[in-house]
């Protein structure tokens, strides 16, 4: 294994040349590091709910074609769950990144094929809500609501699609590159 840094930084190609060990020894392993704990910690918060109830996911897994889904749903949430802890600490690396690729691939092209909709509430939902005690609502419910929940859901969706996205990207980042320079697995030397 090279002790070179992947991503060195030619020194002839720096404005300030004697940055050049700076970057090496510190910027770019704590950057990797960073960005590698974020994408697992993401993975860890978000399949922390699925541990707790394994097998919630059955007629969603289903619905994607995954059969049976009393076997996929568990699967999945634990592949997540503690796929990012690994992913996070860098050990397996690229075996549990690469899983995870595929997994937020599919939810990337799941969010994209299937929109939320444009509307939250009918217009005979609309009239209903106008129609109650505004006191039940609070002013930025309202607001929310008074299109119908269209905005709402316009921004719902473009956080799917923008997380789903950046999570896949790093995933496939990580699948791609390992662990990197603070990993478990640089330090015992073996990567798959």
């Amino acid at each position: 294994m090279s002790t070179k840094a992947p991503f060195s930084t030619d020194r002839n190609d720096l404005v300030l040349p004697l940055m050049g060990r700076f970057y090496e020894t510190f910027a770019q392993p704590l950057a990797w590091t960073a960005f590698r704990v974020a994408i697992g910690a993401m993975l860890v918060i978000e399949g922390y709910p699925k541990i707790l109830s394994p097998f919630a996911q059955i007629g969603f897994v289903e619905n994607l074609g995954f059969y049976p889904g009393w076997l996929w749903s568990p699967f999945l949430a634990g592949l997540q769950f503690f796929g990012g802890i690994f992913i996070a600490v860098g050990l397996l690396t690229r075996p549990f990144a690469l899983a995870n690729t595929v997994m937020l691939a599919i939810t990337l092209w799941f969010h994209f094929a299937n929109p939320y909709g444009n509307a939250l509430l009918t217009e005979q939902g609309i009239q209903a809500l106008n129609a109650v005690d505004q006191t039940l609502f609070t002013p930025q419910g309202l607001r929310r609501l008074a299109d119908g929940g269209t905005v709402f859901l316009e921004q719902v969706q473009t956080k799917a699609e923008l997380a789903s996205l950046f999570w896949t990207g790093g995933a496939a980042l990580f699948a791609a590159f390992g662990g990197g320079y603070w990993s478990i697995d640089r330090h015992l030397k073996k990567q798959l």
